[in-house]
């Protein structure tokens, strides 16, 4: 890797974990550059603010993810059942290390990036997770009664939906309270359990196994 890419990247990486941390609101560029141990002379000759920097994070976090689910779907010697396993494993992976606040953060002081995420989930919903429901209907291991683009757009919606901070505080404290777990079982039991509804008995077994 060229110096100035492998710079970036360490940049990128720093910014992130405290994005993950600290939220962007409370995140500032000489935290990032303390971090890393450089100037932020240093630091802005490559990023001009942090916005930039939190953009080109989420650029390279879904340039990661689709990467990761489309070489699952293509791959032809893994079993439709744990491609749906591995999928959830990689989204969760990749989505769940990023908090409640860090979303509101980009709804609230970044809505180009929080609306270039939910355009991005749709997109994905629609040409890999779909690519991946046609596949289980032809090898009959999904519900042909099933509505594929109905289960496409549950899909993309649960995932956009438990993303949104503004989505969940409209429900009573209890329902809130008793969502106080981790983002990445969120993901898992939320995909699960579209997952479950979907598959025939023997897909289903081997989903529950995989």
């Amino acid at each position: 890797m060229p110096v100035k890419a492998n710079i970036e990247s360490k940049i990128l990486d720093a910014a992130y974990k405290l994005f993950l941390e600290k939220g962007y609101r409370h995140t500032t560029m000489d935290d990032i550059a303390q971090m890393l141990g450089m100037s932020k002379k240093t630091l802005y000759k490559y990023y001009p603010g942090k916005f930039e920097l939190l953009a080109a994070s989420f650029e390279v976090t879904k340039t990661k993810l689709t990467a990761k689910v489309e070489a699952i779907v293509d791959n032809r010697y893994i079993s439709f059942p744990l491609k749906l396993k591995s999928t959830l494993t990689v989204m969760a992976s990749l989505l769940g290390p990023i908090n409640p606040e860090l979303f509101e953060d980009l709804r609230e002081h970044a809505p180009e990036i929080w609306e270039g995420l939910e355009e991005y989930i749709k997109e994905s919903a629609y040409t890999r997770f779909k690519q991946l429901l046609d596949q289980g209907i032809s090898e009959g291991l999904v519900n042909p009664a099933v509505n594929v683009n109905l289960v496409v757009m549950l899909y993309a919606t649960a995932i956009q939906s438990l993303m949104d901070p503004k989505f969940t505080a409209q429900f009573p404290e209890p329902i809130q309270k008793g969502m106080k777990i981790p983002p990445a079982d969120i993901y898992d039991q939320a995909i699960t359990i579209i997952y479950n509804g979907i598959l025939t008995d023997e897909a289903r077994n081997e989903f529950a196994n995989a």
